[in-house]
C-alpha cells in the first residue's frame, strides 16, 4: 500500500509482520509533516459505543509502558523501550507534556501524546489505537480529539511524524485531517533482540 509523500511521489506505507520479523535493522521512510493554521474538522463521536477521553495527570511508568507496547508493539515502537524508569517519567511528566486515553467500555482502546515543550511549535508525539479497537470508527475521532488539544495551546504550527513500520492508514489518515508532509528521512532501524 503506498501515500502520496510531499511531492507527489508515491512512498509505501506498510511492511507485513513476516518481514519485520526475518531482520534486525529494518528500513523505514520517515515522513514530516506539519499543520500551520487550525484545522479543527467535525467529526462525531462514533455512536453506539461507550467511550470516554481522559487526560492521565500523572501517568505511572508501568501504565505508559503498557499503552505504548499494547498500541505500538505491531509497528516496532522502540524509543520508549530504551528508557529506564526514571528518564521514562521524565519525559511523560515533563512540564508542557500531555497523555490523553482513550477508553471504550471501560477498558483501554488507545492514547495520543501532545508535547508542547517547544512553545511556538506542538508535537503530536504518539497516536495510535489497540489492535483490538482497529476498524470502528475511532481512529478519525481520537485524531480529531488529539488535533484540538494540540491547537489548545495555540502555538504557530503542530507537527507529527509517521513511517512506513506505521499502520498503511497512519500518514492518509494525517493529511486528510490537515496535516502537510514537509519533508521526507530514510532511516535504519536497529532493532532490540527478544
Amino acid at each position: 500500500m503506498t501515500a502520496r509523500g510531499p511531492n507527489g511521489e508515491a512512498i509505501p506505507t506498510f511492511l507485513s509482520r513476516q518481514e519485520l520479523r526475518l531482520t534486525k535493522t529494518v528500513e523505514t521512510v520517515v515522513t514530516y509533516l506539519e499543520m500551520t493554521e487550525p484545522h479543527r474538522p467535525h467529526v462525531p463521536m462514533p455512536a453506539n459505543v461507550k467511550l470516554m477521553l481522559m487526560r492521565l495527570e500523572e501517568p505511572t511508568a508501568h501504565f505508559y509502558r503498557y499503552l505504548y507496547d499494547a498500541v505500538g508493539s505491531g509497528h516496532l515502537w522502540v524509543d520508549r523501550k530504551r528508557l529506564n524508569d526514571c528518564e521514562l517519567l521524565q519525559e511523560i511528566r515533563a512540564a508542557g507534556v500531555e497523555i490523553w486515553v482513550l477508553y471504550v467500555g471501560g477498558a483501554p482502546a488507545g492514547y495520543f501524546e501532545v508535547d508542547g515543550r517547544a512553545g511556538d511549535v506542538v508535537e503530536l508525539k504518539y497516536f495510535g489505537l489497540m489492535s483490538d479497537f482497529q476498524g470502528r470508527g475511532l481512529g478519525k475521532w481520537l485524531m480529531a480529539e488529539a488535533i484540538k488539544a494540540c491547537w489548545v495551546r495555540e502555538p504557530k504550527k503542530v507537527i507529527v511524524n509517521t513511517c512506513t513500520l506505521d499502520g498503511p492508514a497512519a500518514l492518509p489518515l494525517y493529511q486528510k485531517m490537515g496535516f502537510v508532509p514537509v519533508g521526507r528521512e530514510h532511516k535504519v532501524l536497529e532493532l532490540e533482540s527478544n
